[in-house]
């Protein structure tokens, strides 16, 4: 079997490309309507970090090959005794910073699931629960918490990587700011898009423009900006580019209090559902009248790049 470990910064991308083919679904692991967003995806982390931060993974079990890709080489072996010094998300990836100077990548991809029990702090199911099918990796951490990781499709994805190349990471080098930090500001976002002859619905999704949004969290973002997923970016004042700013970090927001959004398949740590989708403006509700008051506008559903849209005609132009 294949082994690829993605760590050495003096690797390109072709050839890490030509290793490991997998990659070649790089764009999918972060632009599809069923994975995870930001939301989900920090919700998942806040869940771990309580558990795992600070705490030595006393046995790593790795039962099978691959997700995605192929795991690296003798992953469960270089986890296992190691300290997890730094819970961290980037994007829609968890990073696990550990004492040995890798950290773990993890994507949760279109039905992955991390699951506690036996954890010390109460707020789990206390008892560790029969292995199941579709438990790829199981991590027993030293406070007596176990963490698995389950996922049927198997569309997930880890990886080690040396810490202080985590920026060169082929999935990682190609993002642009965290939508909730500093760097993303209105100065930048006009100057990334307001050239662009794309819809804006599509360069919000470009992960290199701000990293973490989806398809999701883009329909309600422009919902609530009055801006349609057609219009092209270039066509958008500056004004109203920056107003974006806002928005997003207050939808974000919004979804990450409510503990993301469950469609299909997602699940926090506990096994609870998210609750944003109850707050959802325009996403799957086609054909459904607009919730904007004295606007009797339908909501429509329209295809952009193979992937849904939902807006209001009226409400945004």
């Amino acid at each position: 079997m294949l082994q690829c470990v993605l760590y050495d910064n003096k690797q390109d991308f072709a050839s890490i490309q030509t290793r490991c083919p997998h990659l070649d679904l790089i764009s999918t692991l972060t632009d599809h309507d069923n994975m995870p967003e930001l939301p989900e995806v920090e919700t998942v982390m806040r869940g771990l970090e309580p558990v795992m931060t600070g705490q030595q993974i006393a046995h790593a079990v790795v039962n099978r090959p691959d997700l995605r890709w192929p795991f690296p080489a003798n992953m469960a072996a270089r986890l296992t005794g190691a300290r997890i010094d730094r819970l961290w998300r980037r994007s829609k990836y968890i990073l696990a910073d550990l004492d040995r100077g890798e950290s773990l990548l993890i994507h949760l991809g279109m039905s992955g699931r991390m699951l506690i029990s036996g954890d010390p702090l109460g707020n789990f199911v206390h008892d560790h629960p029969a292995a199941q099918k579709h438990d790829h990796v199981v991590f027993d951490i030293s406070n007596g918490a176990r963490v698995t990781f389950n996922d049927p499709r198997r569309f997930g994805a880890m990886d080690l990587i040396r810490t202080d190349q985590i920026d060169t990471h082929p999935l990682i080098r190609v993002l642009g700011p965290e939508p909730l930090s500093n760097g993303f500001h209105e100065s930048y976002l006009i100057d990334k898009i307001s050239h662009r002859k794309s819809p804006i619905k599509s360069v919000l999704l470009d992960q290199s423009v701000v990293a973490g949004l989806g398809n999701i969290y883009v329909c309600e973002v422009l919902f609530r900006a009055g801006i349609s997923p057609l219009r092209q970016a270039a066509q958008i004042s500056q004004k109203r580019i920056a107003g974006l700013i806002p928005i997003i970090r207050q939808v974000l927001t919004e979804a990450i209090q409510a503990g993301g959004s469950s469609l299909r398949d997602f699940r926090q740590t506990d096994g609870e559902l998210g609750y944003f989708q109850h707050n959802f403006d325009v996403y799957g509700r086609q054909e459904k009248p607009c919730q904007t008051p004295d606007c009797n506008g339908i909501i429509k559903r329209v295809t952009q790049s193979g992937r849904s849209s939902f807006y209001c005609p009226k409400c945004q132009r």
